[in-house]
């Protein structure tokens, strides 16, 4: 238990709350943090201009409210807080391109059925909200509409917009590369498309970047904003500027992200379409996120797309999914339907490919029937699948890891093998035999082999085999809790009021409650205010008010315990002493 003054209590958690940023310590020495200031007024927000060292984005969300991103001093940070017309204070967090796990795309939602009736979107308007788009690329040109810079291209560029990256134009030809005979076509094909470039050259960038890119989407009046970029929290200031965008009918379509944990922001909106990425297999790679945020899935796995510099490459992750749905719904609005008309039509013609809601939304998208149009008569694509592999064994089993080999499948050439663990799918091989590895001590597993042809046939599954690893499992090990921070807010009234911060952890996955509990110690341990929490999986942070009831004044102290719940009734937790200054 650590006691601790008031003043080094704020010294300490300045910029602790509000953000994306997990640790802001060193990486703000020396470099001031840029902050974005909510406001509900015009004085207000001439009051953040005023007080920013630097000003870089000012936004207007209509009815939301507006913000003003830049650079504060940590003085004009705690009088814009104190100040009743602002909306909120928080970090400009980063934000990442999607899909750096290196298509067929095209084909396995059946835009080419669109495209053969005459449907590739032409009259739409589509911005890759992005890293921008190669300015000169051959398979972009014929489509290319407006750019508009929020991050300067670093280089010799011929447009500020340009991709200095090549992630957004790997995401642009996805969407929409001309059907021109030469590199790839594109979901669409035919749809304007519009250059916003809110990352650089790194694939990074700032909350305020993409929601100025978000804002200025809306303002053009374009159909479609996609998004294949994401954070592991979210912000207001990008919440405001997708729901500004939903109420001034565009659609928004993001990147599920690629960590396999909850689906991350902004896709997790409502206002945005999330999707989620398969392979040739129509399965989910344990990569993409998944959640009942997830509205649809598209193949994101090995698709081959434009590049920055005119060439191709091939890439995947979510973020690659996602240009597919954007494409398609850039179709849709060229026929006139609405954006909500078009998300409607979007997830109701969906195919149902068998996997969870919380995988695949409302399911694969399906161009095709989107339109009406029934693609069940192509019979060009080879059906038969392999033999199964046969005479599964296991050898070297150690507490993280077992060998598997077996007898290789014979009817027909297999492109690779598909490893099944507890029936999900594992790592592949091209050879007969691999060692699967980060598996759990003293944990009994069961493995199945599949073998996958070229054309993404999968044969049945050979013989199972069941081993357990070796070592004690982790059983039911009791949670842990820490309090990283606890901030004393001023309260006009007669309160103490502490914003505290805190992580959980549990190795079993087994997270349940967190529970915080503000005792006054100088009135005899008065419990003055619990707040419980509820969480899951391995880890959780998060910040939480208690308010104490005291004398005005009068200076107390407090004690602050942290109490972490698992599933099966273990508990860990933490405790801090703090006072109040009794102003």
């Amino acid at each position: 238990m650590t006691r601790i003054s008031r003043r080094k209590f704020l010294a300490g958690a300045t910029l602790g709350v509000g953000g994306l940023v997990t640790g802001t310590g060193a990486a703000t020495a020396g470099r001031p943090q840029r902050h974005v200031v909510g406001t509900r007024t015009a004085a207000a927000t001439r009051a953040a201009e005023r007080a920013a060292t630097t000003v870089h984005h000012t936004l207007d969300f209509g009815g939301i409210g507006q913000a003003v991103a830049g650079v504060f001093s940590a003085a004009a940070i705690t009088n814009l807080r104190r100040r009743p017309d602002v909306r909120y204070v928080e970090v400009d967090a980063p934000v990442h391109a999607i899909g750096q796990t290196v298509p067929w795309g095209v084909d396995r939602v059946d835009a080419e059925v669109a495209h053969a009736s005459g449907e590739t979107g032409s009259g739409a308007n589509l911005a890759i909200i992005d890293t921008g788009i190669d300015s000169d690329h051959p398979d972009l040109v014929g489509n290319l509409g407006d750019g508009v810079a929020f991050v300067t291209a670093r280089g010799r560029y011929a447009q500020p917009w340009d991709d200095d990256d090549g992630h957004g134009t790997h995401c642009a030809g996805i969407a929409d590369a001309v059907d021109d005979s030469n590199g790839v076509v594109g979901v669409a094909g035919g749809t304007t498309l519009h250059a916003v470039k809110v990352l650089d050259k790194r694939g990074s960038g700032y909350t305020s970047d993409v929601a100025a890119g978000i804002e200025y989407v809306a303002d053009q009046g374009w159909d479609v904003g996609s998004m294949s970029l994401g954070a592991s929290a979210g912000t207001q200031t990008l919440q405001d500027a997708c729901t500004y965008a939903a109420n001034l009918g565009t659609l928004l379509v993001a990147a599920a992200g690629n960590s396999g944990g909850a689906v991350e922001y902004p896709a997790t909106y409502d206002t945005v379409v999330a999707v989620s990425a398969t392979d040739e297999n129509d399965r989910l790679p344990n990569w993409s996120c998944r959640g009942p945020a997830v509205d649809l899935a598209a193949p994101g796995v090995d698709i081959y797309s434009t590049y920055a510099g005119g060439g191709y490459a091939t890439l995947s992750g979510t973020s690659m999914a996602c240009p597919h749905v954007s494409g398609a719904a850039a179709m849709l609005m060229a026929t006139g339907q609405t954006a909500s008309q078009a998300r409607s039509t979007l997830t109701s013609s969906a195919e149902d490919v068998g996997l969870s809601s919380n995988e695949q939304g409302a399911g694969l998208l399906d161009v095709a029937t989107a339109f009406g149009l029934d693609s069940s008569d192509d019979l060009s694509v080879d059906t038969t699948a392999p033999s199964a592999p046969s005479n599964l064994s296991t050898s070297g089993v150690t507490d993280t890891s077992v060998d598997l080999a077996w007898d290789a499948s014979t009817s027909k050439d297999v492109d690779h093998y598909q490893v099944y663990v507890d029936g999900s799918a594992g790592p592949t091989t091209a050879v007969t035999s691999i060692t699967v590895s980060g598996l759990s001590a003293g944990t009994s597993y069961t493995f199945t082999v599949t073998a996958v042809d070229g054309a993404g046939n999968e044969s049945g599954a050979s013989n199972a085999v069941t081993v357990t690893t070796t070592g004690t499992s982790a059983g039911n090990a009791a949670p842990t809790g820490t309090i990283t921070g606890v901030t004393e807010i001023d309260d006009p009234s007669p309160h103490a009021t502490f914003d505290v911060a805190w992580t959980a952890s549990d190795v079993d996955g087994n997270l349940s409650t967190v529970t915080l509990t503000l005792t006054d110690d100088t009135t005899s341990g008065t419990r003055e205010a619990t707040s419980s929490t509820a969480v899951g999986g391995s880890s959780a942070s998060g910040t939480t008010s208690l308010k104490a009831h005291k004398d005005e004044g009068t200076g107390h102290s407090y004690t602050v315990q942290l109490t972490v719940t698992d599933g099966s009734g273990s508990t860990g937790g933490d405790s801090t002493t703090t006072t109040e200054d009794g102003q």
